[in-house]
This record gives structure tokens, C-alpha cells and sequence, in this order.
């Protein structure tokens, strides 16, 4: 960045690293299996011999083993750093068998960015970024969030690629807005979008757009919010002539799209955000919609159909994958505070 006017390129200064180490490698590591298993004591995921520093508590290696580390499509490396090929000379792929890969395929990825970016002002700077963050991040000092670990450097470190899915960038040289030509070489690693949804079907923008869109967040570990306020309430007239469903109904729908993609394809719930204005028409419904639900959750346990929160009572039920909020106006609590009326309004 060394045109005139530009932002000053960053210089940047050691605090915990040492020119010409690497901070992963002067870690004692240990080789622990991971799993995770249910309430019941069944396994819902294992690795063996995942390699995290020995400071590392057991749950935060069954986390990173299970949530962020890559499971396929990883070049394999023997214990002297050299590929692992089968007899005809091909290299094995498989998982990320350790932390230092995964906290190293990050930072070297941001640092691949920032320099094709002009961000730093020599290779100096480059390098102490990079050694910086290596050190930080597997001291477990700073994190960065879930997307992040999920989808940041696969491409770089790895070459793991895959079809496009959607997405968009804007191009850094033109300030142009342009459409993803693959998955990972300009990964999704943001952590919550906001979403707008309008009183439509199926066109673009509406409600089964949204759900696409929604998707394509869950699948690489973000998460998203919309404020559904624009949909009609439950017995509005519809311009076909017939009446509308309602939001409710909608929102179910959503709902068990989210439960069943799961965040980044791994056991995390996606994190799903539903708003709803204080003024909408089923407002009720939706301030009660998990009260009811979990009505029917004890009904089910009650009648043996399942005996704890992980069971089928829950995964029968609505409303299990969002968190939902109202937004309340000024309006409305004066109308609480003078105890007078308001008024629901038909979309």
C-alpha cells in the first residue's frame, strides 16, 4: 500500500515469539482420544491420538477434535513432516490430526491475505503476525469465532476446494460485488448475518429463499437473524383470493430446516435468531409458541415415548432451534405504563 493517500502499511512488534521460531513447535503436545457421547453414554464422536498441547484440558481437545477439526480431504504427513503416499505414488488424505494444524492453517491464511493485500509494511511483519497469532491461539490466549475454524485456509494449506454455493464477495481491486467462483478459495468464515425476508412465497427475497440462504449459512457454521415481521398473520386475505397460513407455520418450517442441517455439519446446533414485532397479529402465538411445545414434551415423556431432553419427545416438537425475541415499542409501553389499549395490525 504504497500509493499516495493510501492507509499506512502495519509494522508490526513481537511481544510473546522469538525471530525464527515457530511457536507450534515449541509446545509439548499430547496425544489424547477424543469423543463426545450423549447423556446415555453412546458415542456420537471419536478420535483417537488427537494431538493438542498438553495444557489443554480434555474438553477443549474433544471440542477442537470434534467441531473444528477437518475430518476428510487433508493431506496425510508421517512423524518426520514428509507426505504419506499409497503404492501408486498418491497421497493419502484424511482428518487434521492436531491442533498445531488447525490453529496453523488459520494464521497462515490470514497472513496470505493480509500480504496480497498490502497490509504489511515488510516479510518482517508478515512473519511476526503469523508467529504471533500461532503463539496466541494455541495458548489459547484469543479464539476466533466458530466459521473461522471451520472454513478459514482449508484451501490454502490443503488445496480443498468444491462447486460454488451461492456466495459473494466483494472484489477488494473494483469495490464490485461479484459472484463466488468456488467454496473455499473465498471461505464464509463470519459468524451472524442479518437477513431480510418480504411477504412472498417463493421469489427471491421471500420466505423459501430465506431458507436457502439460511442453509447455506448453517452449512459452513454461521449463524443468522430476520425480523419475520413483514409476514401475514394467520386468516389474511392472500391476492389469489384465498387466506395465509400465517407466520407460524412459516416459522416451523424454518425451524426444522435448522435442526436438520446443524451448524457446519457438526454436532453444534445452528444458531438460528427469530424477531417479531410487538404489533404483529400472532404475536401471542409466538411469545407461547415453546411454553406450548414443551407442554407436548411432557405429555410424550409422560407417556414413555422418551426420558430426557436428547430424546425423540424433543426432536417431535417445534421451535427447538431458534432464539426468538420481540421487538417492543415505545408505543406499547406506553400503552403498558397508562394502561390503554394497543392495537395488533394486519400486514
Amino acid at each position: 500500500m504504497k500509493n499516495e493517500g493510501a492507509t499506512k502499511a502495519l509494522t508490526i512488534s513481537r511481544f510473546f515469539t522469538s525471530q525464527g521460531k515457530n511457536p507450534l513447535k515449541e509446545i509439548e503436545y499430547a496425544s489424547r482420544d477424543c469423543r463426545i457421547t450423549k447423556q446415555d453414554g453412546s458415542l456420537v464422536f471419536e478420535m483417537k491420538g488427537f494431538r493438542t498441547p498438553k495444557s489443554w484440558s480434555q474438553n477443549a481437545s474433544d471440542i477442537i477434535a470434534s467441531k473444528y477439526a477437518r475430518k476428510a480431504g487433508v493431506p496425510q504427513r508421517d512423524e518426520k513432516g514428509e507426505l504419506i503416499k499409497d503404492e501408486n505414488g498418491k497421497i493419502l488424505t484424511g482428518a487434521e490430526q492436531g491442533a498445531d494444524q488447525v490453529v496453523g492453517r488459520m494464521s497462515g491464511c490470514w497472513r496470505k491475505w493480509a500480504e496480497e493485500n498490502g497490509y504489511f509494511e515488510s516479510k518482517e511483519d508478515a512473519d511476526t503476525y503469523e508467529a504471533e497469532m500461532n503463539h496466541m491461539l494455541i495458548n489459547q490466549m484469543v479464539a476466533p469465532n466458530s466459521p473461522q475454524w471451520f472454513n478459514t485456509g482449508l484451501n490454502s494449506a490443503y488445496g480443498i476446494n468444491g462447486p460454488a454455493q451461492g456466495h459473494f464477495y466483494a472484489d477488494h481491486k473494483t469495490g464490485e460485488i461479484r459472484k463466488s467462483e468456488d467454496s473455499y478459495t473465498r471461505p464464509q468464515p463470519h459468524a451472524c448475518f442479518i437477513q431480510s425476508v418480504k411477504d412472498d412465497l417463493v421469489n427471491e427475497g421471500g420466505i423459501m429463499d430465506l431458507w436457502t440462504r439460511e442453509a447455506r449459512l448453517f452449512k459452513y457454521g454461521s449463524g443468522t437473524g430476520t425480523n419475520f415481521s413483514a409476514l401475514r398473520g394467520e386468516g389474511e386475505k392472500l391476492s389469489g383470493g384465498g387466506i395465509s397460513s400465517g407466520l407460524m407455520s412459516f416459522l416451523k418450517i424454518g425451524d426444522r430446516a435448522a435442526g436438520a442441517i446443524k451448524s457446519g455439519g457438526t454436532t453444534r446446533r445452528a444458531a438460528n435468531m427469530v424477531c417479531l414485532d410487538i404489533d404483529h397479529p400472532e404475536i401471542e402465538s409466538f411469545i407461547n409458541w415453546k411454553v406450548e411445545e414443551e407442554k407436548k414434551v411432557a405429555a410424550l415423556i409422560e407417556a414413555g415415548y422418551s426420558s430426557d431432553f436428547n430424546g425423540d419427545a424433543y426432536a417431535t416438537v417445534s421451535g427447538q432451534n431458534s432464539n426468538n425475541s420481540i421487538r417492543i415499542s415505545n408505543k406499547f409501553m406506553h400503552a403498558v405504563e397508562n394502561n390503554e389499549d394497543f392495537d395488533l395490525l394486519g400486514r
